[in-house]
């Protein structure tokens, strides 16, 4: 019988090794008689042990208890706060069990240079931009991702070069006995020398650069509150104050950014946001689903009052060991439906993305988006680490091949004489996608659209 090189001590004296291949009889039930965590040097116990699906004293059938423990420990590597999570039990008498819990923290210190492209991704800049460097940002980013072990985060950035920003945000995810409420807060005050006033008739950005000071600076204080009653659903209440203007030769270039000849506006926000997830790994699932909505209301009078709804679903379902399905589906409608710039932004920010489409830009007040994955799993390469590290020995690289088709519709009230307003989307591809560690995944997509284009695209 194989054993653990660990070993762990009970109260009453009593060691315990744990195995590897324990037997248990099927059709019966067994007690948890207790629960050793090791591993969590900064981490506290309570917030692994909220993490897993069963409890000191709780009484699991056999036929479960793989199932159970299997789900503990994908939620346990879904809080990003350990590398590597392994879970063992071993057999007691009158029918309880130990179970073990082996842990690997992550690096939660990160004080690194930042060094960030301004466009909207990578091909934007490379084609559109010309892959011109002087738009960057740049400056030092100070991240703790566990600051009293908690799970709770605190970022700093103090950002220069093509656009100016400071930025400060806490976020305490647990805050009572229940480990059920939490908050955040923030502030972040930005400069940009360059700004999109407008959407070209071919779906393009254009862009106004102010020669001397900035073409729009922005302040915005944000507080939330979040419940988080299992550990599928989440509810999130924000509540956020935000003061924001443009230069005088800004307006200049489009009177409408704002709407009635404003260069400056201000307005108080809320939003109410619900997420359910059930996946075995949030970061690139191929197994479980989940669903979520948002609900916002911004401004107090006809000038910024917008009021949004979005919803979003996600879908995943292995075939077999090595291929996957996945569907990502989501809808976004803004009213009332009024002309101004700021509203309009949609297709082409955020996860509002069709591949194939990353050139482009679709502006609109409801849009809907389907985006469907075929994927294989090529395996998984680990690359060894020439210095000896106590987080890694090695950084795994798993690979997944996939082919892929997006659809979707953009409508927009105001436009009609564009490339791809008011009509039906649709792009497909084939890619191959990276995961490493600290929930990194490299795209690789080669992707064509309904009017002809085609290229390599890079993503993340």
């Amino acid at each position: 019988m194989r054993y653990l090189l660990l070993l762990f001590l009970l109260v009453n004296g009593t060691i315990i090794f744990c195995q590897d291949d324990v037997f248990l009889p099927k059709d019966t039930v067994v007690i948890v008689d207790n629960i050793f965590i090791s591993g969590n040097k900064k981490t506290k116990t309570n917030i692994v042990l909220r993490e897993m699906f069963f409890k000191q004293g709780d009484t699991i059938a056999t036929n479960q208890l793989d199932e159970k423990i299997e789900q503990s420990k994908q939620f346990i590597i879904n809080t990003t706060l350990f590398v590597d999570v392994a879970i063992h039990y071993t057999k007691l008498p009158n029918n309880k069990i130990a179970v073990i819990v082996l842990l690997k923290e992550r690096w939660y210190i990160f004080p690194l240079p930042y060094f960030k492209l301004v466009d909207r991704n990578f091909n934007d800049w490379w084609v559109n931009q010309n892959r011109d460097l002087s738009r960057v940002n740049y400056g030092l980013k100070f991240t703790h991702n566990n600051l009293s072990g908690n799970n709770d985060k605190l970022n700093l950035q103090l950002i220069t070069g093509y656009n100016r920003q400071i930025a400060l945000q806490y976020e305490l995810p647990f805050c009572n006995k229940k480990l059920t409420n939490g908050f955040s807060i923030g502030i972040v005050h930005s400069k940009q020398k360059e700004l999109n006033y407008l959407t070209s008739t071919i779906n393009k950005q254009l862009f106004y650069k102010q020669v001397d000071g900035f073409a729009k600076t922005y302040t915005r204080i944000e507080a939330a509150f979040t419940n988080r009653p299992d550990k599928f659903a989440r509810h999130i209440f924000r509540l956020g104050y935000t003061s924001e203007n443009i230069s005088d030769s800004l307006l200049l270039k489009n009177q409408n950014y704002y709407g009635n000849n404003l260069i400056s506006i201000s307005y108080i926000n809320f939003s109410y946001t619900y997420q359910y997830l059930k996946t075995n790994y949030n970061p690139y699932p191929t197994n479980g689903f989940g669903f979520g909505f948002y609900v916002g209301v911004r401004g107090l009078d006809k000038t910024t009052n917008l009021n949004q709804f979005i919803a979003t679903s996600i879908f995943a379902k292995p075939i077999n060991k090595k291929i996957y399905f996945r569907a990502r589906g989501g809808l976004n409608i803004k009213f009332p439906y009024n002309s101004y710039f700021i509203n309009q932004s949609l297709f082409g920010s955020g996860d509002f993305q069709l591949r194939g489409m990353e050139y482009y830009v679709v502006d609109g007040m409801m849009g809907l988006i389907g985006k469907f994955n075929l994927g294989y799993d090529l395996g998984t390469l680990k690359l060894k680490l020439p210095i000896k590290n106590k987080t890694y020995n090695n950084i795994p690289f798993k690979f997944y091949g996939k082919i892929y088709t997006d659809v979707g519709y953009c409508y927009n009230p105001y436009i009609n004489n564009n490339l791809f307003n008011n009509k039906a989307l649709h792009t497909y591809g084939i890619g191959l996608d990276i995961v490493t560690i600290y929930d990194i995944v490299f795209k690789l997509e080669y992707s064509f659209n309904q009017i002809g284009d085609r290229g390599l695209y890079v993503g993340n």
